[in-house]
């Protein structure tokens, strides 16, 4: 049985922080992993304050298990795609700003998850990617509607079907994050707390 990811979440500062974490590191998102996700979300956004998700040093998310993916069959599938969508959605409705704290890898599913967030924080070894395109396949947790309205149809078209990887510098050119910061926790921390009356 493959490596589950979890997380954890914890009052910093008034603050709400989601940690992704699985024990190989990469925190891909599983069908367990994203149903839980799910269920925490709603009693956190009875607290309505403001939500910081993050990974750890070298993984936001590797995105779904390809593995677990591969197993599975039509209508398995498509329970997936919609259970990811109603999580995408959850994040990207949430009554208080989200923001993706992204260090290392965000790519797939993982880039989907920080594409439902408001605001994006990068750290300099930060690597985006959607690449499902190489293995014959797209997402459908909500990417191909939330990236051309981020960044453009046209970087969005070359993203999915090249499936290139892109650098934290690139992808602030090109708008997909918001801003780069050596530490993105603490860098959405401080920004949050300058404006902490904004969401109250």
């Amino acid at each position: 049985m493959r490596d589950a990811t979890s997380f954890s979440v914890q009052f910093e500062g008034g603050i709400l922080v989601l940690r992704l974490h699985s024990e190989d590191g990469t925190n891909r998102l599983t069908q367990t992993g994203v149903g839980l996700l799910t269920e925490a979300i709603e009693p956190l956004a009875h607290e309505r304050r403001p939500l910081v998700i993050a990974g750890n040093a070298n993984f936001f998310s590797a995105g779904a298990d390809l593995h677990e993916i591969a197993q599975l069959d039509g209508v398995q599938a498509y329970d997936f795609a919609r259970a990811g969508q109603k999580l995408m959605n959850s994040i990207e409705h949430f009554p208080a700003p989200v923001y993706a704290a992204i260090s290392g890898y965000c790519m797939g599913g993982g880039l989907d998850l920080a594409l439902a967030c408001h605001v994006r924080i990068a750290a300099p070894n930060a690597i985006f990617g959607h690449r499902g395109s190489a293995l014959g396949l797209i997402t459908g947790w909500g990417g191909t509607q939330r990236l051309p309205r981020v960044i453009g149809k046209a970087n969005a078209l070359h993203m999915f079907v090249a499936a290139e990887k892109i650098a934290a510098a690139d992808s602030l050119r090109i708008g997909l994050i918001d801003t780069i910061a050596d530490d993105p926790v603490n860098e959405t921390m401080r920004r949050i707390a300058a404006g902490q009356h904004i969401f109250s």
